[in-house]
């Protein structure tokens, strides 16, 4: 469970992290190419307005709308073409003194792609161009903004290459500090581990003391509704810390050379066997659609567990007369697990805290069956623990359990 904090830690603060980069290296860069582009429609209206040339101040320098600033170099540094088309869109003059990249059947091209696209203005490879009527007549200014393009490639790049230097560094940075970011929250559960384990070992003595002077008390006195009363008291006890010391195993590490591979659908035939004459009893069914020979890698003991809690819940808090259903399916490298009961009376907003440690969406309905609230915890624990996850729904008046365990092997041929 740590791991997976701390793994969760990592993910949400790297996805932060790298959004927020993304966001401002968008911003940068699409503030820059419209900058550019402003600038250069800014040039083409100037050289449209001022027949092909630049107005230059006397002795200052203008700052002229959109921020574009005219020099006394700005007409030799500025590489364009104007051409001017009849009513019928036909190229009628060609002013290419202040490009040397374009010859007149390149132009004639590149007019004649402009034109077919219908646009009034846009770029046309790294030429940006703008067309102006009048009088039936049209006008195509194009200006070469090679260098300017290129520059904002330059700047993407660069804001590429910033966001993933500093995603690396932080990421390795929070790989090495995330330990102490979580350290407090390890060393808590190890203390509630030790805790609940240290309790649970301490509480045994006082309870058996109890239990053997109950029954010297029957022996004595003969048995009456008190010592009934104690011993039912005693076995709910043992109960529960019996169900907190395995919930405290079951969240500690698995580690894998623990685990043997085994038949899981022998184990849920098993368990629906035991489970259905229960069911029986209480005037309920459980029907079955178990996939044969299904096998996995795993700890056996705490997969039977599992199947276990979710039949025995299944059972309890199943409507009477209803019908609780059981399914093992094999789906690739997965083994799906669900169990399914009809609930009339459950509250949907209570799905989500089925799995927190004693949690009883009824706690009357626990307490007439015995129960604390703790099977689902460990049901949770045990699948995290075998690297899987396990959910509840609340579907057409029917509660939903899916345990989704990873490591199928496949399945042996059939006797």
């Amino acid at each position: 469970m740590i791991q997976a904090l701390r793994r969760r830690f990592l993910m949400i603060a790297m996805l932060s992290l790298t959004g927020t980069l993304c966001v401002i290296g968008a911003s940068i860069n699409l503030g820059n190419l419209y900058r550019i582009t402003r600038l250069s429609d800014t040039a083409i209206e100037l050289l449209y307005q001022n027949d092909g040339t630049f107005p230059l101040a006397d002795g200052g320098r203008p700052d002229v709308a959109g921020g574009f600033q005219i020099t006394e170099e700005t007409p030799f540094e500025t590489r364009y073409c104007i051409v001017h088309l009849t009513e019928k869109r036909e190229v009628r003059e060609v002013e290419m003194e202040h490009i040397a990249a374009l010859d007149r059947e390149k132009v004639v091209d590149l007019v004649s792609e402009i034109i077919r696209d219908g646009k009034k203005s846009g770029f046309n490879g790294y030429y940006r161009y703008q067309v102006f009527e009048k009088d039936g007549e049209s006008t195509i200014v194009v200006l070469n903004c090679f260098l300017q393009l290129q520059s904002v490639y330059n700047v993407l790049q660069v804001t590429l290459l910033v966001i993933v230097c500093c995603v690396t560094l932080v990421f390795f940075l929070l790989l090495l500090l995330s330990g102490r970011v979580i350290r407090p929250f390890t060393e808590n559960m190890e203390r509630q581990k030790r805790f609940l384990t240290d309790v649970s070992h301490e509480l045994k003595t006082p309870l058996g003391i109890i239990s053997a002077n109950t029954g010297v008390l029957e022996l004595t006195r003969g048995k009456d509704e008190w010592t009934e009363s104690i011993r039912n008291q005693v076995k709910r006890l043992d109960s529960l810390i019996k169900d907190l010391i395995e919930l405290s195993k079951s969240e500690e590490s698995v580690k894998e050379s623990e685990f043997t591979e085994f038949c899981i659908s022998h184990i849920a035939e098993n368990n629906a066997d035991s489970f259905r004459t229960l069911a029986q009893s209480q005037g309920k069914s459980l029907v079955t659609g178990i996939e044969p020979q299904v096998r996995m890698r795993g700890q056996e003991d705490s997969v039977t567990r599992l199947v276990t809690i979710l039949l025995d819940n299944g059972v309890k808090y199943c409507d009477p007369a209803g019908t609780v259903t059981l399914d093992l399916r094999q789906k690739g490298r997965q083994i799906v697990l669900r169990v399914s009961n009809p609930c009339k009376d459950m509250d949907p907003a209570q799905v989500p805290h089925l799995f927190d440690r004693f949690y009883r969406a009824d706690s009357s309905r626990s307490r007439q069956s015995g129960g604390y609230g703790i099977g689902l915890s460990i049901a949770r624990a045990v699948t995290e623990g075998h690297k899987g996850r396990i959910s509840a729904s609340y579907e057409a008046g029917k509660v939903v359990f899916t345990a989704v365990l990873p490591g199928g092997t496949g399945k042996n041929p059939q006797p």
